[in-house]
């Protein structure tokens, strides 16, 4: 695999995304945040509740540990990946960007975050009160880096047909805006559908950036595409 550190980033693509970000984390909390955990795990929160539909948002200890990006940036794997996340995430709600609520589910503790904002932590007090429900909570288990990372150059000119120099250009910058397992797995979709065009592909990202990964019908994608 190679180094991130290795390479110089190229700048940002023609479609991409923005993320709203509180200013006072980019201003008087940056000068205070002296742990790298703590803003990384503070700014994949608010980049994933982003992409969450509906109300409440938050997000889970269990989706922190198993998210690819926020593993992969703190250079560990595992269990001490799983330990960081979990002292980045405390030392978070202990400064009071995060609000946290803990509740119940098959017999097991589950942390919610989410904002500290006055309505995120009157909507956590609901939930910790059973006032709000919440279940089913996602499962998810830590992510781990796999020994062979597919090539999605490769694996495009296997399943659907020859990589054109202007298709080679989408997938580089499909690969800028969406997680390398997105796309992989977009291809087996549309393999799987027997649309084997990077057009329906590039249409499955979409869907999945505006309704979230997992949601709507086979078959049934508009629009552009959250990378998450």
């Amino acid at each position: 695999m190679n180094n991130p550190k290795d390479t110089i980033y190229k700048g940002f693509p023609r479609k991409v995304r923005y993320v709203p970000v509180p200013a006072p984390l980019l201003e008087s909390l940056l000068e205070e945040i002296d742990d790298l955990a703590e803003l990384k795990c503070t700014l994949r929160v608010i980049a994933m509740l982003h992409v969450k539909k509906g109300h409440p948002r938050f997000v889970t200890l269990g989706e922190l540990q198993a998210d690819r990006t926020l593993t992969r940036s703190l250079g560990q794997d595992g269990d001490s990946a799983s330990q960081s996340i979990e002292q980045g995430m405390a030392k978070a709600v202990r400064r009071g960007t995060i609000a946290v609520a803990s509740v119940e589910e098959s017999g097991a503790r589950q942390q919610l975050f989410t904002l500290n904002t006055e309505v995120n932590r009157t909507t956590l007090e609901k939930i910790a009160e059973g006032a709000t429900q919440v279940s089913p909570l996602p499962v998810s288990e830590p992510w781990v880096e796999p020994e062979d990372t597919p090539n999605i150059f490769a694996l495009y000119e296997q399943n659907v047909g020859m990589l054109s120099p202007m298709i080679a250009d989408e997938l580089r910058e499909a690969e800028e805006l969406y997680p390398a397992e997105w796309i992989s797995e977009a291809i087996r979709e549309a393999v799987g559908l027997n649309k084997r065009s990077w057009r329906y592909i590039s249409r499955i990202l979409e869907r999945w950036e505006h309704e979230g990964r997992g949601h709507g019908k086979p078959g049934r994608y508009s629009k552009k595409a959250v990378r998450y």
